[in-house]
């Protein structure tokens, strides 16, 4: 795999994941109605921005945590709370995210989860809860025994990427959904919507080539942190005690 200085790389992942809201926050005002919490359809438009936040943009980021030039070197726990902080907060938006789409579909009375674009992200979201809880467990809890550690976590890497694939996958199914319901139920014929259609459609390929950015730079070894077992958590604990 070629040599790609982190710094730039870094510069123009930030760039993009925050045009990625930015764009998602632009069509939900522009084009969408703007937003609410009252269980109107303005309610739904926080839902693709919360989920962009959180599981696409702050889960992004916080996955490339231990790839920071300077995280390289002594402990490794302010890195794991900053990593599990980050989690935590978009698991946040999360759950505010489906409290959008759920509260507006209940009180306009449709069904929930008829799509696979709800089975996709709700997979997601059921496998971000359980990654948490056990990164959580696993790796900032000081009892938890070394072996556990060193054993869980090749499953902790697999299934953050994962996840990610899959809020991708949810993400890009949902605009699409999206642009369906909203050229089935206009006069206007679907080609016709150029201009709604090509801006969702662009937002889109961003979103994709942010989460393949991201799992990019989880591949490159030479970002990664060295894996010492004298940096594991026990070591600073240790030593504060004495």
């Amino acid at each position: 795999m070629p040599k790609v200085p982190f710094l730039p790389f870094s510069i123009f992942l930030g760039i993009l994941g925050i045009l990625c809201w930015g764009l998602t926050v632009y069509w939900s005002q522009h084009w969408l109605g703007s937003f609410a919490w009252d269980g109107s359809p303005k309610m739904f438009n926080w839902h693709p921005v919360f989920m962009v936040t959180g599981m696409l943009v702050l889960y992004g980021t916080a996955a490339l945590v231990y790839r920071l030039p300077f995280s390289q070197m002594g402990s490794k726990l302010p890195w794991k709370v900053l990593h599990a902080t980050l989690t935590l907060v978009a698991f946040v938006f999360v759950v505010l995210g489906l409290e959008a789409v759920f509260e507006f579909r209940n009180v306009k009375k449709t069904p929930n989860m008829y799509s696979l674009h709800s089975w996709l992200g709700l997979s997601a979201v059921l496998l971000f809860s359980c990654q948490w809880l056990m990164g959580f467990t696993s790796f900032l809890l000081p009892w938890t025994p070394i072996w556990f550690r060193a054993l869980y976590k090749p499953i902790h890497v697999f299934f953050g990427s994962t996840i990610l694939g899959l809020a991708i996958a949810s993400c890009i199914s949902g605009i699409n959904e999206k642009l369906f319901f909203r050229s089935k139920n206009s006069t206007t014929p679907c080609p016709k919507l150029s201009a709604e259609a090509w801006f969702a459609n662009i937002l889109g390929m961003l979103i994709l080539v942010f989460g393949v950015l991201v799992l990019l730079g989880l591949a490159i070894s030479g970002w990664k942190r060295p894996d010492v077992n004298s940096q594991d958590i026990r070591e600073p604990l240790l030593q504060e005690a004495k």
